[in-house]
């Protein structure tokens, strides 16, 4: 499970570029599947038979696009303007190496020195108009030769291991939910059931809104990551959630109330399968469930989120455990709905 997030994670899947990702799911999954679909937006369907059939039609999802990088012009000196592809703290942002393009072109994020900044500027983070991506281009000709406007940059690669069952990537947001969905895929199923690997969460979940019009579940299961800020120096003040707390099971946040049934049957589950559990302190953030719950006549949704600290940066943090625990208790979802 954790090596195929962090392959999945070293890919470039920026919003509205994630053929990379889907490419590899698609080769991973082939084998697994009775049936395929894409459509025009680049969402990936598919579809597996399990043992039995259930009385509703049974959704997992899970999105593969992440935030990242946009072009939007040249410096006469060869460096590249930007903005935003998602929702970025361009705290995040400075000092940054990132990767330009379909041809990777390396590159390096900046902005004006310090020592050029006035003692006001100082106090506060540029914004990204003021920043740069440095491709060690020298002129605005040079750069036009190795990128164009448009161009996705995603953030560097690495990928770590450390502490106590630890690890740093980019992209976790939501590799991890691509992941269990694949190793779920390769698994023996208890039920039938689609999954949906969906693009362009990050930009108000557009993805979900047609790939859930195409299947038309009863049933959808969104498997995503969400916010821990439980970090040092807050003073243990609105952590939302916290690393080694548990899988989240979340109520509700600001684009989704969950079904009320699905979310009590999941706590349960986890209670009785001893699997560590926790929900959201605040009505925060948002999944690709409010596109799902509002499809066609309706969806019931539930959610299970790995919490990620640094979410949307190129160092979340997330723990092995909690990614498993995401494995684990999806498929038993999947038992229950074979009941």
């Amino acid at each position: 499970m954790l090596d195929t997030m962090e392959t999945l994670c070293c890919l470039a899947g920026v919003v509205g570029g994630e053929d990379e990702v889907r490419d590899y799911i698609l080769e991973r999954v082939m084998p697994y599947a009775d049936e395929i679909r894409t459509d025009p937006m680049g969402n990936l369907m598919v579809f597996k038979k399990g043992a039995v059939t259930p009385a509703e039609r049974v959704l997992l999802c899970a999105h593969m696009d992440e935030v990242g990088l946009i072009i939007t012009g040249f410096s006469d000196d060869g460096c590249l303007q930007f903005d935003q592809a998602g929702g970025i703290d361009r705290r995040v942002l400075m000092g940054k190496p990132v990767y330009v393009g379909p041809d990777r072109v390396p590159g390096v994020i900046g902005a004006r020195a310090v020592h050029r900044t006035t003692a006001e500027q100082r106090k506060k983070v540029p914004p990204m108009n003021e920043m740069f991506i440095d491709i060690g281009a020298d002129s605005r000709e040079q750069a036009q030769k190795s990128v164009r406007l448009g161009d996705l940059a995603a953030f560097s690669d690495s990928v770590v291991r450390f502490g106590d069952g630890f690890v740093k990537a980019k992209a976790i947001d939501d590799r991890a939910g691509c992941a269990t969905m694949v190793e779920l895929i390769e698994s023996e199923l208890p039920c039938d059931c689609w999954f949906a690997f969906t693009v362009q969460e990050e930009v108000g979940t557009r993805g979900a809104t047609v790939a859930a019009r195409n299947i038309q579940p009863d049933v959808a299961l969104v498997l995503e990551t969400t916010t821990a800020a439980d970090i040092p120096g807050t003073g243990g003040k609105d952590p939302v959630c916290r690393l080694g707390g548990g899988i989240v099971i979340p109520f509700m946040d600001r684009g989704t109330i969950y079904d009320r049934q699905l979310y009590q049957m999941l706590g349960r589950l986890a209670d009785e399968n001893g699997i560590p559990w926790q929900t959201k302190t605040r009505i925060a953030g948002g999944t690709d469930g409010s596109a799902m719950q509002r499809s066609c006549a309706g969806t019931r949704v539930a959610a299970l989120s790995v919490p990620v600290r640094n979410i949307h940066s190129m160092s979340g943090v997330a723990t092995a455990r909690e990614c498993e625990d995401q494995y684990r208790l999806a498929k038993l979802f999947l038992e229950e709905m074979a009941k």
